[in-house]
């Protein structure tokens, strides 16, 4: 329909079952966690950005996620156990309830049928990795298969634009999760059709050196964060350079867009330093100000900069919203990078703990759940 949003779309197009139908189904999904290049860090309406942002697809950091139906039932509400790594987890089983009740306008069969929900990530929690995206994502890629089945119409592949869209609702930054290599959310002017509803896939326009990117996460500080991206998000309502962030990310968004089309490493790493380095800041200066970073992260910092100045090497930082680093290289520098990695940087991480890890191709099914 003319002029018709992805919102009033995918509501029109809800399923429900029959009635007294009876329905079975089993399905697993993986959905990898990704790295934000330009930030996203403010929000509005339903999990809506104030900022386009863009990011790598991650591909060894990923949560795996199986949903089995149990019964049908009646009753408005999801119904539904949730196992974490084997686990009961009442704390992440809220976060899945709260997500099942936002969807239910789209997916109202959700409060049809009774779930089991076993979920496990490939990294520990509280390592600089956006569990929430990973998660989440993977979650609605399971929900959405299952609408699938319940059309008739179910093969390995889902509508990517709909889990994008679906996704968000749980976790802002999962909205990017899904696509090879890298991905771009937000509307901007630099991408026709680009939408704050839906995340697009930049792939095809990647230049190849991008294709190769590793992510070496140095985990700096193990424990879990003193506040969450959500609070975060919501301090930029009130914070004083808050119009001036979302000039600078916009600007960002266009050049780095063009940058990973041409390939130019200089200007990669001069735009995503400056966008860590701008979250970061954002923080400090609102009200309440807080500061995630530790006195190891900055030390790291000063060490991967002279390293690049006197080696040449093409390596720069970014930082997901705590005091963890993601290096990021082209693959070609591997070894030399890894020795680097070895000798200067494990020492200041927590139990000299890091994960190794590199771009990835996205959202699949699995089959050893």
């Amino acid at each position: 329909m003319p002029n018709e949003t992805l919102h009033e779309k995918y509501i029109r197009d809800a399923v429900i079952l029959s009635r007294n139908e009876n329905f079975e189904a089993c399905v697993s999904w993986q959905c990898p966690s990704n790295i934000a290049l330009v930030k996203y860090w403010g929000k509005h309406g339903n999990q809506l950005p104030n900022n386009p942002s863009i990011s790598l697809t991650l591909e060894k950091s990923r949560t795996e996620t199986k949903v089995s139906v149990l019964t049908t039932k009646t009753g408005s509400e999801p119904t539904f156990t949730f196992l974490f790594e084997g686990h009961e987890s009442p704390q992440f089983g809220k976060k899945v309830q709260d997500y099942l009740q936002e969807l239910l306008p789209y997916l109202p069969f959700i409060a049809q049928l009774s779930f089991a929900i076993e979920s496990r990530n490939t990294f520990p929690h509280s390592s600089g990795i956006a569990s929430s995206a990973s998660s989440m994502s993977a979650l609605a890629a399971c929900l959405l298969a299952i609408e699938q089945q319940i059309k008739g119409n179910y093969t390995s592949n889902i509508d990517l634009q709909k889990a994008s869209f679906m996704a968000r609702l749980g976790s802002g930054s999962a909205a990017r999760s899904f696509f090879p290599y890298a991905a771009e959310w937000g509307f901007t002017a630099a991408i026709n059709n680009s939408s704050d509803e839906i995340a697009l896939p930049l792939g095809q326009t990647l230049h190849p050196v991008f294709k190769t990117f590793h992510d070496s996460i140095l985990i700096i500080h193990g424990g879990v964060k003193s506040v969450s991206s959500r609070a975060g998000h919501a301090l930029m309502e009130t914070n004083p350079y808050a119009k001036q962030r979302y000039h600078e990310a916009n600007l960002n968004t266009t050049n780095l867009l063009n940058v990973l089309q041409t390939g130019d490493l200089e200007a990669f790493i001069r735009i995503t330093e400056a966008e860590a380095m701008q979250l970061h800041a954002l923080m400090m200066v609102s009200e309440p100000s807080f500061i995630l970073l530790q006195p190891n992260t900055l030390s790291a910092i000063a060490i991967i900069r002279n390293y690049r100045q006197r080696t040449a090497v093409p390596l720069c930082f970014t930082l997901d919203a705590g005091p963890n680093i993601h290096l990021l290289y082209p693959g070609q520098y591997r070894e030399q990078v890894i020795e680097f990695l070895t000798n200067e940087l494990l020492p200041l991480c927590h139990e000299r703990q890091w994960i190794d890890d590199k771009v990835g191709m996205g959202s699949s099914t699995i089959s050893d759940f």
